[in-house]
């Protein structure tokens, strides 16, 4: 864990500004609240780098969100502005136009969408409206990625969802790190203890994976884990999702530089 977390998130708001004096001098942190602790971390950190008129919070339930009241908190206490984008009527009319499609009954031998797609189109609709609240603000925006690097390691995110963004402050610290950094932020504290949660599957994260992020953390701090089986899945995980964090790879022609 963190030797000194105070540190640490100094350097974070440090980094934070500096990627906005290169990217975006004027621009936005436009940031998806889910009321978890990643986005309300960086949504703070983002605050003290920047400044609360330059954060934009978007709060996008899928018709109803069970801790949207949660999600609210955030942006009040935060006092930040905000948008609510509810995108019930959009995933339900992209579903409709899928399954509806000419030809899609034929090619997939299904008349709905399969457990997977259902799960992850919401967070690739709430990616599309985080870029587009960004391309309406006066003076353009950066999307801020909120995955963690106990997440990124073991694949848990959407690719082109929530594993998106243009600048990412909590990819290289797990899970138990973005908890001390959130300890030290003037943010609503039982959200920094709250059992983390995709909001989608109805699962906490560490049900769905069949593992703690305790003993994620350690293995990936330490490389000691006391369960075979259970490092066989953490290893299998990490192994089929590299790919998320990973360029898109291209061809390169002969004689191409």
């Amino acid at each position: 864990m963190l030797v000194n977390p105070e540190q640490t998130k100094e350097a974070l708001i440090q980094w934070i500004q500096q990627y906005f004096e290169v990217n975006g001098p004027k621009c936005s942190a436009v940031v998806g609240i889910s009321g978890g602790k990643d986005s309300t971390i960086v949504a703070a950190l983002c605050k003290e780098a920047l400044g609360a008129d330059r954060v934009v919070g978007v709060l996008m339930p899928n018709d109803i969100q069970s801790d949207i009241d949660d999600a609210k908190a955030v942006v009040a206490h935060l006092g930040i502005p905000h948008i609510i984008v509810n995108i019930g009527s959009a995933y339900r009319a992209l579903t409709s136009a899928i399954v509806n499609a000419e030809g899609f009954t034929a090619v997939t031998g299904r008349r709905d969408l399969s457990s997977d797609a259902a799960i992850n189109t919401p967070p690739r609709l709430r990616m599309a409206t985080l870029y587009g609240v960004g391309q309406n603000l006066p003076n353009g925006a950066r999307v801020a990625n909120t995955c963690n690097g106990s997440e990124d390691y073991v694949g848990y995110s959407t690719k082109f969802g929530d594993a998106a963004g243009d600048f990412s402050p909590l990819a290289n610290l797990v899970v138990e790190e973005v908890r001390q950094i959130g300890r030290l932020l003037d943010i609503p504290q039982y959200l920094v203890d709250k059992t983390p949660s995709d909001g989608l599957s109805g699962q906490s994260d560490e049900t769905k994976l069949g593992f703690t992020y305790a003993v994620l953390d350690r293995y990936i701090r330490t490389g000691e884990i006391d369960d075979k089986t259970t490092k066989q899945k953490i290893d299998h995980l990490q192994r089929i999702n590299r790919h998320k964090l990973e360029l898109m790879p291209a061809f390169i022609p002969a004689g191409v530089k």
